[in-house]
């Protein structure tokens, strides 16, 4: 059942492009905006401007959250992740590499890069995912925690019918 409902989240990350992030604003209050992702098995990267709020929210504080939603027709359909974790900004090779992951989901970008664009790369780390699936009931969810970012390895809290 794990191994299954692991799967199901890299489905999504993988069927999916933009996601909501919240980043936590000085006074405490949360800073929320969808941004296009790229993802390899539990690691997120987003791309961003260097002096945007969220990334100076996110160098002051770490945590953040996340949703995204698959894209459905109707509600019996729906299915979604809501993740929480810690983003951090890359550089050298890691950013390189997250850089090559997110040309490949979204090869469009180039034109919108030039030796002028200050790009800051940065990666989410999950710690709690919660996988909405309707089509196993209304509001049916699972809660899991990342145990392995390298082999998209979660353990789930409350293991629901298959």
């Amino acid at each position: 059942m794990s191994d299954k409902l692991s799967t199901e989240v890299l489905e999504v990350l993988e069927q999916c492009a933009d996601m909501t992030l919240a980043s936590l604003l000085p006074d405490g209050a949360p800073h929320a905006v969808v941004v296009s992702y790229a993802s390899s098995e539990l690691a997120i990267y987003f791309g961003c401007d260097p002096s945007s709020l969220k990334a100076r929210n996110i160098s002051r504080d770490p945590r953040v959250a996340i949703t995204i939603t698959a894209p459905y027709s109707d509600w019996s359909q729906i299915r979604g992740l809501a993740i929480s974790g810690r983003a951090g900004r890359l550089d050298g090779d890691a950013a390189e590499a997250a850089a090559e992951t997110f040309l490949k989901k979204f090869d469009e970008i180039a034109q919108y890069i030039t030796p002028m664009t200050e790009l800051a790369l940065f990666q989410v780390t999950i710690e709690r995912v919660s996988l909405l699936d309707y089509r196993r009931g209304f509001g049916h969810v699972v809660h899991g925690r990342a145990v392995s970012h390298q082999t998209g390895r979660l353990v789930w809290d409350v293991a629901g019918p298959s």
